[in-house]
């Protein structure tokens, strides 16, 4: 090729920029993404990535790998263990770390009824989305920077973005104030089991003594016969902290959640542990009235 006069003798050199993007989106490139620009000859195009900044790359995705494999991802459900009995050490006992075991131990359980044993990646997204569901819960909201420690603790383990994201949006769209806005009707498949296996603990005997431990927590009456439960309950009315008492708390959420699960082996169990409150709460107000 030659030039000739004053034109500008070009040629197209084509650079693989992936590298550059492939830590710093939350959303997924292609496999391959190319730019192709003009260069002329005797001229080194630009570096496309610093080299600190490729090494940063490298460490990160050596993270990642080893997150992947067996070992790598039994430390990290090591570190969230250690990191839920840290985050969870002054809460009451209706919301600390046995209640996160008792989610884990539900949710797997209920994926492998669900048939989604088989999948390595939904099961290690269930197990860490039920292990961190209920860091940064807003009941016991101490600081603004705990919202943040999840994400931090998974950009931390390297975790790749699309079970990060995964993970993220589990914990942030399960609780029952985001079923009460709708904002709850469109997440992956993992996220029905963790949030069955959340809402199983709040029902049945176990369910019966958190209710009760929460409420005594929070210096709540028993029970008001005067104090009615809320009706058409909103996000905002159910986190608005007001008088109510810890039985109207059945009405207004425990006895709606058999109806809200969303896997079969969710309902099933829920059958059982509904049952066992409706019958508990017979047995209370005839005693509350003098009656049994």
């Amino acid at each position: 090729m030659s030039c000739h006069g004053s034109q500008l003798c070009c040629i197209m050199l084509t650079v693989d920029l992936f590298p550059l993007f492939r830590f710093t989106s939350l959303h997924p490139f292609p496999s391959s993404l190319h730019y192709s620009y003009p260069v002329c000859p005797q001229i080194s195009p630009p570096t496309t990535v610093h080299p600190a900044t490729a090494a940063a790359a490298r460490e990160k995705k050596s993270r990642q790998s080893q997150a992947m494999g067996s070992l790598g991802w039994e430390e990290t459900v090591r570190k969230a263990e250690k990191l839920v009995e840290e985050a969870m050490k002054e809460n009451d006992a209706s919301h600390d770390a046995a209640h996160v075991w008792r989610v884990r131990d539900l949710a797997l359980s209920l994926a492998r009824e669900e048939g989604i044993s088989s999948n390595s990646d939904s099961m290690q997204i269930i197990e860490v989305a039920a292990l961190l569901h209920d860091i940064g819960d807003y009941k016991y909201l101490r600081d603004p920077s705990e919202e943040k420690i999840v994400e931090n603790f998974l950009d931390e383990e390297g975790i790749d973005e699309t079970k990060k994201m995964k993970i993220i949006t589990i914990i942030k769209g399960m609780g029952f104030k985001d079923e009460l806005a709708g904002t709850n009707n469109d997440f992956p498949p993992e996220f029905g089991v963790v949030q069955d296996a959340d809402r199983l603990d709040a029902i049945g005997a176990i369910g019966i003594a958190r209710c009760f431990t929460f409420g005594g927590s929070r210096n709540r009456v028993l029970h008001d016969p005067k104090i009615l439960p809320r009706c058409d309950l909103s996000k905002e009315k159910y986190m608005k902290k007001d008088e109510q008492t810890t039985v109207n708390h059945f009405h207004e959420k425990l006895l709606k959640l058999r109806a809200l699960m969303k896997t079969k082996a969710g309902q099933k169990r829920a059958e059982r542990r509904h049952k066992f409150m409706e019958e508990f709460l017979v047995e209370f107000y005839e005693e509350w009235d003098g009656r049994a």
